[in-house]
């Protein structure tokens, strides 16, 4: 049945019963007829010998076999379709001159409206030419030509006499019938098949005869022609051919302007709308499916100069669906020059507008820089003041922790005190009670101790040492007589020395300086205080000297090695590079690299070969050029290196001052008259030690001065200044400071601003915590929980997607956060300056203060020597606070970045800012475009959700009237599917191929081709709608 795939697949889901009707309808149309047939068929029709009898009893099933033909060609294999086509039946050709034949009467009868029969039949017009002399004498252009030229229609009959009126007759007789449109069908039954379609836009006559065939009366011929021919124009070169056709339609039928009839019939047929569809999607594509914006305008005004503007304003409240769709896309696709000139205008006056708040905005974002900065360098003042407060907090803590250890001291004193002083009432009662039982008798002396002693020994028998001494330290006895058991003895305090000894109702307590006494006994006491602190731990180090002044930068030019100049054979060409200053290269790649030993792995000779100037001189040796330089100047004696000594001269000359105005500039620091820039050019030409060495043995030898070269003569009195590379370095130093401090100074604000707001941050702690609560969700069941994560896994929320692909694990957290957290939404705006803080280097910008710091030292030691020097002693006063405050910044900077990376788990020397700063830069950036694809992810589906509405709503609607429509509903969404998955989403474009033509007609029919806008595109087309491509054999 040669259907294609998605037809087959829906036609193997029908049952049996089903595939059989279809097999037999296939049958019943399938026509068993060679293509001769039809041909010889035709052939007779278009016979002028035939009798008028004899060829209405022939015409009588002229339809039946066109409509036999167009269904052999439309269902018939391709094979049958190249045999009607090829040169030995010639099928398209008999099939053009039937059609041309058919509808010859309906011209002929419009032409003899204008003119006599007489004049219409007159030999010497040119459509009575028959087409072998149209063959034999003219050379026919390419059909993709601007236009075919054709003097006649009735070129087209082959008589090879005039046409009679028995030829009219006939021609009336057959374009009563639907011959011509069945003819169009046969056409458009080719046009079909890539190879047909091919050779009826290479046929000379083809388009033009299906133009004509809009003469027909019948509103559906016509219909289904400007079908065909708007199809034709959406082909790549089918546009040309259509117009081509139309110019040859004006000649023909005598039209005044082209599209003239065309118009006419759009205006007399108002009741039949399908033609009416047709004629205005006819008019739409072939104006509007143009590149060329000009000619666009020039086929539009073509159609508003026959009324078509006038007459679509009484269109415009039209019933009809179709052609209202119709008239306005041909109205939204309308240029009106008049407006785009005012939008042109409009458009000049706009970008002048445009560049006035550029340049408003550019005003902004210096002010919105100064304020930015101005509000950094507040929050580092409020984060000393943070600082220094929470210093002062933790001191009065201390002080506050001392105060309440020494007041627990104290009460655990009094307490003690209270315990002692209710032991020694016991005591003194249990004596007491003693004495009165006459157990011991109490014994006063003269100093005020007392003596207890037992009663028998009252009378004189006491042993030595049973006295109680006075003295601390002597040790006490016991009586002889068995007394109450004493209690345990009290733990002596630390230090105490012989704290066994004494009483054993002693209470040290009592006595806290030592003395024993309490009441009238003796107790021994013991020393209380408290060991000495450990020693102070050492002081620290002294700072590091500067004793060598090479080393006091490592910008100094001491620290870089001098490179020799290389002298080439030939001149070479400048290379107009843009070069780095010494001072400029600490840090960077060319510090790590070694230019001079690649040169010594590349062929020097050959690259100046190659890059030589075209100016050279003769070829010589580098010692002759230079005898040649000592000849040219022996009025002068040269000690410096010769290239050395150039550069010198071309410094010099740019500073326009004389060596003794730079020398005294140098020796008193003079920064108005040397410019900082000529200070540091002038640094690279300090004397090395041997140039030194030359210039002194020359003045020794008291050669004339004069006799040295002006650079020479400089470099002696260069080299006299004392400490000349230390005054030299502070003259840079001092030139550079206030740039090194505007430099460095927003960098370190931009740090602590950073790092407090990412610390301090609840918002986004918040969003860690969700993180963390669903990355152990995830992983639990096989790692195990976690209690934290490192930064850099905030990147990986991108490459976690979920199961259809369509969203990853940071989409889904930008959901949660906005359903869930919605207080939480913008913790990016709690970020401040990240993005500044990532691109600053702490371990340079750290460096650097330090360095500043090496050179204010190197400056209070030079001004220490020269206490009268006013200018350093005015930079230092107006300096050196602003390099302190740089100091605390940086110390601030460095303590405030430690704590936020030591906050988020990581590493401080491992993590610098660098690494830092741009995991949240690029965390921000992926959420907020993960936010951004999340709301248009869900515009788009409550769009489709309310169009899938709609449709349901409308279906529903249909099936209630019509069950049929149900199944056939069902079974073209079946074929949209198929259709769908064929094409994978991807817009499809044919070449040419096999059903374009019908796919295109199907399309207009669908409305699907309205809109054309200005893209540089062949087809102007919706994207659901093929592009077709004529590609010609």
């Amino acid at each position: 049945m040669n259907l294609p795939p998605d037809k087959a697949r829906l036609l193997r889901q029908y049952d049996n019963e089903k595939k059989w009707e279809l097999i037999c309808d296939q049958e019943r149309f399938q026509v068993k007829n060679p293509p001769h047939t039809y041909i010889q068929k035709l052939k007779g029709y278009l016979d002028p010998a035939v009798t008028r009898k004899k060829f209405r009893r022939r015409v009588q099933e002229s339809t039946q076999v066109l409509r036999e033909l167009e269904i052999s060609l439309r269902t018939n294999h391709i094979g049958w379709v190249r045999e009607f086509l090829n040169e030995e039946n010639k099928g398209l050709d008999v099939l053009v001159e039937y059609l041309s034949f058919a509808q010859y009467a309906v011209t002929f009868d419009f032409e003899s409206l204008e003119n006599s029969v007489e004049n219409s039949m007159d030999k010497s017009k040119p459509w009575s030419r028959s087409i072998e002399d149209l063959h034999r004498g003219t050379n026919l252009p390419s059909p993709v030509g601007n236009s075919i030229s054709r003097s006649g229609r009735h070129s087209t009959l082959r008589y090879n006499t005039l046409p009679s009126r028995r030829t009219l007759k006939n021609s009336r007789l057959v374009s009563k019938k639907d011959d011509v449109h069945v003819c169009i069908m046969c056409l458009r039954a080719i046009m079909n098949y890539q190879y047909g379609f091919n050779m009826v836009m290479s046929h000379p006559h083809a388009v033009n005869e299906i133009a004509l065939s809009l003469n027909n009366k019948n509103p559906r011929t016509k219909a289904l022609v400007l079908e065909l021919l708007a199809a034709v124009c959406l082909v790549r070169g089918g546009h040309e051919i259509i117009l081509s056709a139309f110019d040859n339609f004006k000649e023909v039928c005598g039209e005044k302007q082209r599209f003239e009839k065309l118009m006419e019939h759009f205006r007399n047929e108002d009741n039949n709308i399908d033609f009416m569809v047709a004629c205005m999607q006819f008019i739409n594509i072939v104006v509007h499916s143009v590149e060329d914006m000009n000619f666009r305008v020039h086929l539009q005004y073509e159609f508003t100069k026959l009324g078509l503007d006038e007459y679509l304003d009484k269109l415009k409240h039209t019933e009809s669906d179709k052609l209202q769709v119709q008239i306005q896309a041909y109205l939204d696709n309308v240029f009106d020059v008049g407006a785009l000139l005012e939008d042109a205008e409009t458009k000049n006056a706009a970008l002048e507008r445009v560049e006035e708040l550029e340049e408003n905005i550019s005003h902004l974002s210096e002010k919105l820089q100064d304020t930015e900065n101005e509000a950094m360098a507040k929050i580092v003042e409020l984060e000393k003041q943070l600082m220094q407060r929470n210093k002062e907090l933790d001191v009065i803590r201390e002080i506050y922790k001392d105060a309440n250890t020494q007041v627990h001291t104290l009460r655990k004193m009094v307490k003690e005190k209270e315990e002692a002083i209710q032991r020694q009432s016991t005591l003194e009662k249990k004596i007491h009670e003693l004495e009165k039982q006459g157990t011991i008798k109490i014994q006063k002396k003269g100093d005020g101790d007392i003596s207890i002693l037992p009663v028998a020994l009252a009378s004189g028998m006491v042993p030595a040492g049973s006295e109680v001494s006075g003295t601390p330290g002597t040790p006490g006895a016991a009586s002889s007589v068995p007394l109450p058991p004493p209690p345990p003895p009290l733990p002596a305090m630390a230090g105490t020395p012989e704290a066994g000894e004494g009483l054993w109702w002693c209470d040290p307590v009592l006595s806290p300086s030592g003395d024993g006494r309490v009441g009238t006994f003796f107790i021994p006491g013991g020393s209380s205080s408290a060991p000495l602190p450990p020693p102070p731990p050492p002081s620290a180090p002294p700072l590091p000297g500067t004793a060598s002044p090479t080393v006091v930068f490592n910008s100094g030019l001491a620290a870089v090695k001098i490179k020799k100049p290389i002298k080439t054979k030939f001149r070479m060409p400048v290379f107009n590079w843009v070069a780095l200053k010494p001072n400029q290269i600490n840090g960077t790649v060319f510090n790590e690299i070694d230019d001079e030993r690649i040169l010594e792995d590349l062929n020097v000779d050959e690259f100046e070969e190659i890059f030589k100037t075209k100016a050279q001189g003769p070829a010589i040796d580098l010692t002759s050029s230079k005898q040649k330089i000592t000849q040219k100047g022996s009025n002068k004696v040269t000690l410096l290196d010769a290239n050395r000594a150039k550069n010198l001269a071309i410094t010099l000359r740019k500073a326009g001052k004389t060596a003794d105005e730079i020398c005294k500039a140098i020796h008193v620091f003079d920064l108005k008259t040397l410019p900082v820039d000529f200070v540091e050019c002038l640094m690279r030409f300090l004397p090395t030690e041997n140039e030194v060495k030359v210039l002194r043995l020359y003045e020794r030898e008291r050669k004339p001065i004069e006799n040295l070269s002006d650079e020479d003569r400089f470099m002696m009195q260069f080299s006299k200044i004392e400490r000349l590379m230390q005054k030299m370095t502070i003259m840079a130093f001092i030139g550079n400071f206030a740039e090194s401090i505007q430099m460095l100074t927003p960098q370190l604000h931009a740090i602590i601003a950073a790092s407090v707001s990412i610390k301090s941050s609840q918002k986004l702690k918040k969003i860690l915590e969700i993180i963390l609560a669903l990355g152990n969700y995830m992983n639990s069941s096989k790692r195990g929980a976690v209690y934290g994560f490192k930064l850099q896994s905030l990147d990986l929320l991108l490459e976690t997607k979920s199961t259809d692909r369509k969203q990853t694990l940071l989409h889904y957290i930008s959901n949660v956060v906005k359903e869930k957290y919605q207080h939480v939404s913008l913790f990016y705006n709690e970020l401040h300056y990240v993005e500044k803080a990532a691109a600053v280097s702490l371990e340079n910008v750290l460096l650097d203060v330090k360095e500043l710091q090496r050179g204010l030292e190197l400056t209070k030691r030079e001004y220490t020597m020269h206490d009268h020097n006013t200018m350093l002693k005015d930079f230092i006063q107006n300096n050196e606070g602003k390099l302190k405050k740089l100091q605390d910044d940086a110390k601030i900077a460095q303590d405030a970045f430690d704590d936020a990376v030591k906050y988020f788990g990581e590493n401080p020397k491992t993590t610098p800012p660098s690494v830092f700063f741009p995991v949240f830069v690029r965390f921000v950036k992926a959420y907020k475009q993960a936010e951004e694809e999340n709301e248009l992810r869900k515009k788009q589906e409550q769009a489709l959700m309310e169009k899938l509405m709609e449709q349901e709503a409308l279906m529903e609607q249909q099936d209630q009237k019509s069950p049929s429509h149900k199944t056939k509903r069902q079974q073209q969404e079946l074929i949209a599917e198929l259709r769908r998955r064929q094409v994978k989403d991807n817009r499809h474009v044919y070449e040419g191929k096999d059903g374009a033509i019908e796919d295109i007609i199907t399309a207009l029919k669908k409305n699907n081709i309205t809109k054309f806008p200005n893209v540089h595109s062949r087809v102007r087309i919706s994207s659901s709608t093929p592009v077709v491509e004529d590609t010609q054999s």
